[in-house]
């Protein structure tokens, strides 16, 4: 349905989606050709295409879900179900850097809330929305798996660790400003557009950019050190001594 500027409905069927230009569809089809030649189902190639089409607009369009139907032989409502199922595809314009906030149990805790309350106002947006001038996303997010360096900050899906309102505010300066900015572990920053395309399977290649490494913190990994016995069996931790029994006048006071 088609609906006014004031976001009413109109009860009128969409039009069609537009085509990409000629250009920029034979580009695209021969990425699509490349990444569906991976999987022995086509239908199969349906994640790593709406990547490839967010790598082109910075967001999944009606334009980009028309295509992936197109090349797979799915219908737009196949495809839009699953554009709008995951978060991960933007379905309208976003900035360069997606700066996500952990504001799940253990980095609300620990100062995500904090975090995400402060650069909503210090930037001028709200939950999904971005700066004025096209380079910051912010966003809430759920846990990133990263609990043993919350609050974490996520910058198109490369970690920044044990934030702080003051180093967030920093960050999100210096992004703006096109300043280097380097996550606390992993790939160097690249545009959202830039990691859409490397999301979509191809090779990311910048100079050191594979060799960069980041993995989980100690305490994520007791567990798995336990499993492999390299470490040294849990030390069992007695109760605490019961107190002394007070004397029977005493428990009767008060």
């Amino acid at each position: 349905m088609t609906t006014s500027s004031s976001g009413i409905s109109l009860g009128m069927p969409e039009l069609p989606a537009p085509a990409y230009p000629d250009d920029v569809r034979a580009r695209l089809e021969a990425d699509a050709r490349e990444v569906i030649a991976r999987y022995p189902d086509s239908r199969s190639a349906l994640l790593p295409l709406l990547h490839l089409v967010q790598s082109e607009e910075g967001h999944v369009t009606r334009t980009g879900m028309r295509f992936c139907a197109d090349v797979l032989g799915l219908t737009t409502a196949e495809v839009t179900a699953v554009a709008t199922f995951y978060t991960m595809y933007r379905r309208r314009p976003s900035g360069d850097y997606q700066v996500g906030v952990c504001t799940n149990t253990l980095c609300a805790v620990m100062g995500g809330d904090a975090i995400f309350d402060s650069l909503q106002e210090y930037l001028g947006v709200g939950n999904g929305e971005t700066t004025d001038d096209g380079k910051v996303t912010l966003e809430h997010i759920e846990c990133n798996a990263a609990c043993d360096f919350a609050p974490v900050v996520m910058v198109n899906w490369e970690f920044f660790d044990n934030q702080t309102v003051e180093s967030a505010k920093r960050l999100v300066d210096d992004l703006r400003a096109d300043r280097t900015v380097s996550p606390t572990r992993g790939a160097p920053l690249c545009t959202f557009k830039d990691t859409a395309r490397i999301l979509a399977g191809f090779p990311d290649e910048r100079e050191g950019a594979v060799e960069a490494s980041g993995g989980a913190g100690p305490a994520s990994l007791v567990g798995l050190r336990l499993a492999r016995g390299e470490t040294a069996p849990a030390r069992v931790v007695h109760p605490r001594e019961e107190p002394e029994h007070r004397p029977a006048a005493e428990e009767g006071e008060g």
